[in-house]
């Protein structure tokens, strides 16, 4: 006889719920924005009651950086030290815009909402510092990647220089928001490795005939 799976628990139906309530909340702040989204819509694209959202979080903006979290997660997950892009092969299958680095219009419409949070968060005392902290690990990422790709000698400190990578990332998405052009994404990674180790990117981008 066939022994059947155990009911899920009373924290798995929760865990599910906030997880369908970040999925919603994602889609929603990515068409309508942070300030003109409502919990009331949130909670009907997941499939509850508005009741459910502040079962498990405090307001929009708990839920709002409980999206971030998740994305901050899964972008890390997707990036990778510069160097290796030219280890890599080039994927004919990706779509066009992804392929030069464009955003899509979700990920442009939530980071056109992050940008409304940041402006309310940096202003409020209690959010200000739970901003601070995303940007803290974001930062994390690219100090570590400074000291482990850096050039022998270099006298930038990891630090300083995890420091420039993360404004080279984040000033590049505001100009790209605002409507400007940017290279594409072998070209902005190029950046990336020439403020690292400038010696040794040209020397393996002219062995691979990437430099003039």
């Amino acid at each position: 006889m066939t022994q059947l799976p155990d009911p899920p628990s009373r924290q798995d139906r929760q865990q599910q719920t906030r997880d369908a309530l970040i999925v919603a909340a994602r889609d929603v702040f990515s068409n309508d924005g942070y300030h003109a989204a409502s919990l009331d819509r949130i909670a009907r694209v997941a499939g509850y009651s508005k009741g459910a959202v502040y079962s498990n979080f405090a307001g929009k903006s708990d839920l709002f950086l409980a999206v971030m979290d998740v994305n901050l997660q899964e972008s890390i997950a997707e990036r990778r030290n510069p160097f290796e892009e030219l280890t890599q092969p080039t994927s004919t299958d990706r779509d066009p815009a992804d392929r030069e680095g464009y955003p899509t219009d979700a990920v442009k419409g939530f980071a056109l909402a992050t940008l409304e949070f940041i402006a309310t968060a940096a202003r409020d005392e209690t959010l200000a510092p739970q901003l601070h902290q995303r940007l803290d690990a974001g930062l994390e990422y690219y100090k570590e990647l400074a000291k482990t790709s850096r050039a022998e000698g270099e006298p930038l400190s990891s630090s300083d220089l995890g420091t420039l990578l993360l404004t080279l990332d984040q000033g590049a998405g505001l100009v790209l928001l605002a409507g400007g052009v940017l290279p594409d994404r072998s070209v902005f990674n190029t950046g990336m490795r020439r403020l690292l180790d400038p010696a040794r990117a040209v020397a393996e981008e002219r062995a691979r005939g990437l430099s003039e």
